[in-house]
């Protein structure tokens, strides 16, 4: 049975509304979501790809925070693994948030400046967003448990 998208919406936006950023309320809210077996403090690997990478403006914290998720779900744990099923699934999401989105340069889906009030809800409505189509693109993979 497929779980909801919006409860996951919901929480990457309730984390980033909390103080944490992008790609941070994305790793924190699948997390939960997924009720994923991974410490909590791994949230600081994620830290510096907020704005775009330390506000570099370059890939979406959101994006790259998703990119994790899909790392945690399907990545090696040693060099004679295959890295295909990882790649595959941040190549084929990573194509799908553009498609949703756009773009995936955190400059261009967010031109205000950082942290003014805009960008923070311009960010909420990105991170959000971002959340939901993980959630459904986990779901129709079958990754959603």
């Amino acid at each position: 049975m497929a779980k909801d998208p919006i409860e996951a919406r919901n929480r990457a936006g309730d984390y980033f509304k909390s103080g944490y950023n992008c790609a941070e309320s994305i790793f924190l809210a699948f997390r939960d979501w997924l009720g994923m077996d991974v410490p909590g403090e791994m949230v600081r690997a994620l830290t510096g790809f907020g704005g775009g990478l330390g506000h570099a403006g370059c890939a979406c914290g959101a994006l790259t925070g998703s990119a994790v998720v899909l790392g945690l779900l399907r990545g090696r744990t040693s060099a004679e693994e295959s890295r295909d099923p990882a790649y595959t699934l941040a190549r084929d999401f990573h194509d799908r948030f553009e498609a949703n989105f756009g773009s995936t340069c955190c400059r261009s889906l967010n031109p205000h400046p950082f942290d003014t009030k805009e960008h923070l809800r311009n960010c909420l409505k990105i991170t959000g967003g971002t959340a939901k189509l993980l959630a459904d693109y986990l779901n129709e993979k079958g990754l959603a448990g």
